[in-house]
């Protein structure tokens, strides 16, 4: 017999409460080969900084999603545009050097050194991006930027199944860091919030780390289930993620929107829950990924001849997040998420579960109607959003001479 969330919750909401960031459910993406880097070599592999999209979107390889991650909002405290300016500037400085490593600076005798040496005097590239995006709070009369704002950002919707905490959510601008190990992760969010004290304040900040494939296929997430098998890939993928709307902005071309999830997993409760529950509520096989109506991981499900639910329930978290209609095609998204773990809740739980990331060229078309369809579903008793944001990724940096959000602030 499986235990409710909503029962579990009278003596559990207190420490759940404090722990997680804002998030959504997980959402059926497309697929993304989430390998874990673990050899010596991955500390010489890095991803090209500069071209017309930030990196950390999308990133090209066998292993496609790096294993390490972080995902920082701050506040912006620069004073006017020409302060903002120079921010995203030493941003864009810091994020170059950083993703391209060599050797530190020899800031000279007598002077703080000029870098932190957590990896060494010689810095690995070790497969680090830097991806930064705008809030919808940015936008305000601090910089003059409302009449540029992007068409679809919006502060984060609270869905009926949320549990929003005001410290974990929004911000002005976000860093997400991703790299083969999580010391590179470390290493470059202190070098950030160094080179941008006074400009920047911390709001919220959470790592996350991505499970290798065991034993093929995705990664699975904290409740042991494969995550991602469906994100889509290539040309499809692009077509779903930048923007290019004639009625945007013209600076936001080139860019995608992103929403951040942070959602607290109830894994006690959740392996108190037979399996045959658990894989109905997915829709998939737990071992193996596949759909119940299918054999391997990447099996297409049938949902058209199933139109009951006798095989794939109708309200399983597949069928709901993508039902695969032609009508629905243009909502799918890019998910890139990860797994988190913060030790222990005020209430003796364990403080883990998962960081929902998605890029898309319309939030309300793509993730806001996704999410919609995903209220009250089964795993809601299992999961708690309570952080997270909806930010604007600008379009990339081209060149030795330009910088983050040059075509907005420029």
């Amino acid at each position: 017999m499986s235990v409710s969330r909503r029962r579990f919750l009278s003596g559990a909401a207190a420490g759940a409460a404090g722990t997680a960031l804002t998030a959504g459910l997980l959402v059926e993406g497309g697929r993304v080969d989430a390998a874990a880097v673990t050899s010596p070599d991955a500390s010489a592999a890095s991803h090209p900084f500069h071209g017309a999209h930030q990196s950390g979107v999308l990133t090209p390889g066998p292993a496609a999603k790096q294993s390490a991650a972080c995902f920082a909002a701050f506040d912006v405290t620069a004073t006017g545009r020409d302060g903002l300016t120079a921010l995203m500037k030493t941003l864009t400085d810091r994020a170059r050097a950083l993703t391209a490593g060599g050797p530190a600076a020899d800031a000279g005798l007598g002077y703080p050194p000029s870098d932190s040496a957590v990896l060494g005097p010689d810095i690995p590239a070790d497969g680090l991006t830097v991806t930064v995006g705008l809030g919808a709070s940015l936008f305000d009369d601090r910089f003059g930027l409302a009449a540029d704002a992007p068409k679809h950002l919006t502060p984060m919707k609270v869905f009926p199944n949320d549990a929003p905490n005001p410290a974990w959510t929004h911000g002005d601008l976000l860093i997400q860091l991703c790299a083969n190990h999580p010391d590179t992760v470390h290493h470059a969010i202190r070098d950030l919030t160094r080179q941008t004290r006074g400009a920047l304040q911390l709001r919220w900040k959470i790592d996350g780390y991505n499970s290798p494939a065991r034993p093929s296929g995705t990664g699975r997430n904290l409740l042991g289930f494969k995550d991602g098998t469906a994100n889509p890939t290539g040309s499809d993928a692009e077509a779903l993620i930048w923007v290019d709307d004639p009625a945007e902005p013209a600076w936001t071309h080139g860019g995608t929107y992103q929403v951040v999830r942070v959602i607290r997993m109830l894994v006690e409760f959740w392996d108190r829950v037979s399996i045959d529950e658990q894989q109905n509520m997915f829709g998939r096989r737990r071992d193996s990924g596949a759909p119940l109506d299918g054999n391997a991981e990447f099996d297409t499900p049938d949902f058209a001849a199933d139109p009951k639910g006798s095989v794939i329930p109708l309200d399983s978290h597949i069928r709901l997040a993508n039902p695969r209609t032609d009508d629905t095609a243009r909502q799918r998204l890019l998910r890139r998420s990860y797994n988190y773990d913060q030790g222990v809740e005020t209430n003796g739980n364990l403080a883990a579960g998962h960081i929902f990331s998605c890029y898309q060229q319309d939030i309300a078309r793509q993730f806001e109607t996704i999410q919609t369809r995903l209220i009250d579903e089964p795993l809601t008793d299992y999961v708690q959003p309570f952080g997270g944001g909806y930010f604007f990724v600008p379009p990339g940096v081209t060149n030795e001479r330009d910088w983050y959000a040059s075509a907005l602030l420029g």
